[in-house]
């Protein structure tokens, strides 16, 4: 992968756009019952994996500014880049079909879900498998049941910008 001006501006946007987001929604973005709606944006990985690098980064902002700080950039952080990795592979593997979408969508409420609940097990002695549990659900409606459907709408209304937008450069 070449280092261009193109892809430092795409990394630094979705790493902002993904703390903004996350940090504007603060209320529901942290905590064992979390709806981070800047979830949605890893399904970027499925059609581009240039887009990792920016998730990446801008979950590990999110993180540090939030209200469970440095723990959770160093845990929080690895958590999305594995999800994120996976999701990529996921696209590249299916051909980033209609269904590899739904299968890619499902990593993050795994890892997530795992690592995160862990995480909050430890920090605030949180019973483990429901939070594990919680963290997952949210995961799950965040990215699989809104963020899946929202791809495919935007996919099926506006391939052509799309296209555009997710073309390697």
């Amino acid at each position: 992968m070449k280092i261009t001006t193109h892809f430092i501006v795409k990394t630094a946007a979705v790493a902002a756009i993904y703390t903004v987001v996350t940090l504007g929604l603060a209320f529901m973005s942290y905590g064992n019952i979390q709806f981070r709606v800047s979830e949605i944006m890893t399904l970027l990985a499925f059609f581009d994996p240039t887009y990792i690098g920016g998730l990446t980064l801008g979950c590990f902002l999110a993180n540090l500014l939030g209200p469970n700080g440095l723990p959770d950039a160093l845990i929080g952080t690895p958590a999305t880049l594995i999800s994120v990795i996976a999701i990529a592979i996921t696209g590249k593997i299916t051909k980033q079909s209609k269904v590899g979408l739904i299968i890619a969508s499902l990593w993050p409420t795994l890892f997530n879900g795992l690592i995160i609940g862990y995480l909050l097990h430890k920090m605030f002695n949180l019973p483990i498998f429901l939070t594990m549990l919680e963290v997952a659900v949210g995961e799950f409606v965040v990215i699989t049941l809104i963020g899946v459907p929202v791809f495919l709408l935007l996919l099926s209304k506006y391939k052509h910008l799309l296209t555009t937008i997710f073309k390697n450069n």
